[in-house]
């Protein structure tokens, strides 16, 4: 039996960014610069290379900035048409006409429950997609796509994990699986919102990407305030994975691929250093940089 087509994709963009203040007092933590593009236009980009060009941003307060990187720039367009900038002019028109874009508040910052949960009047009884701005996903490691053709073989949900080494388990939103038949898809009999590591039912964590059911809305209006007084989307997820008579079944992908994860200093750090060092305009001058500054410098 085949499942509905995904064709929208929802994108929580609300954060306050406290991590990367002051960076983020002004600045939404979304348009920080990895390499020469915002963090919020791969997440854009890779719904598009899944075949999701309906796109629903969950914004706040203070986040005019990502409505007007992905609209038109006449201005700015007219001055490089004039100085006959083609390359700058193409680089400026691509993330306005990547996708048909929508924007709702979310008004309250309640958690990713809640703002997924605002999703429902655009989104109706359809499936669809939510992606996380924090986590990258390489798009040489189609994910997505591989997420919605299990959807469209099981219904249900189906959920990105990773597995992280178990004294980390506490950072993220953990997985109790079973296996099936098929290599790296797991059966998801229950879900922990970041738990203590003695505690955690395995080693496997759910990132930024999930495939969810619309039955999800009816769920987390009645889904009380949990850890830090949000609304958590791991909570109603485990609910659906406790009765797959709600929803279908909730299965996960393990991903092995390359993900970038901007959410902690770090880590964005290290995205740019990866991605700079990968890019054929950039690379072999960067890297040939960085091994003197590694082995004459530091």
């Amino acid at each position: 039996m085949l499942h509905p087509v995904i064709k929208k994709a929802v994108i929580p963009a609300a954060g306050l960014g406290t991590r990367f203040l002051p960076a983020t007092k002004a600045t939404p933590k979304e348009m920080l610069p990895v390499v020469d593009k915002p963090a919020i236009q791969y997440v854009v980009e890779e719904a598009v290379g899944a075949g999701l060009d309906d796109v629903l941003m969950i914004t706040g307060r203070n986040k005019r900035a990502l409505e007007d990187h992905f609209d038109r720039n006449y201005e700015l367009e007219s001055a490089l048409i004039a100085k006959g900038d083609d390359d700058r002019l193409k680089k400026v028109q691509e993330s306005s006409d990547l996708a048909t874009m929508h924007y709702v508040r979310q008004g309250d910052p309640r958690g990713l429950g809640h703002a997924v949960l605002c999703a429902e009047p655009h989104v109706g009884r359809e499936p669809f997609a939510v992606l996380l701005g924090d986590d990258l996903i390489d798009p040489r490691d189609p994910l997505l796509r591989q997420m919605a053709d299990i959807y469209a073989r099981t219904g249900g949900t189906v959920i990105a994990l990773m597995e992280v080494d178990p004294a980390n388990v506490h950072l993220y939103g953990c997985a109790a699986v079973e296996a099936t038949d098929e290599e790296d898809v797991v059966r998801i009999t229950g879900l922990v919102e970041k738990p203590d590591p003695q505690d955690a039912p395995s080693n496997y964590a759910v990132i930024g990407r999930y495939v969810l059911n619309p039955a999800i809305f009816d769920i987390l209006r009645e889904t009380e305030p949990g850890r830090g007084g949000e609304i958590q989307l791991t909570d109603a997820l485990q609910k659906l994975a406790a009765d797959e008579t709600v929803g279908g079944p909730v299965h996960g992908v393990v991903f092995r691929g390359r993900r970038y994860d901007t959410g902690d200093r770090g880590d964005y750090l290290r995205a740019i250093v990866r991605l700079a060092c990968e890019r054929e305009d950039l690379g072999p001058e960067f890297r040939t940089w960085l091994h003197r500054y590694v082995t004459e410098e530091m």
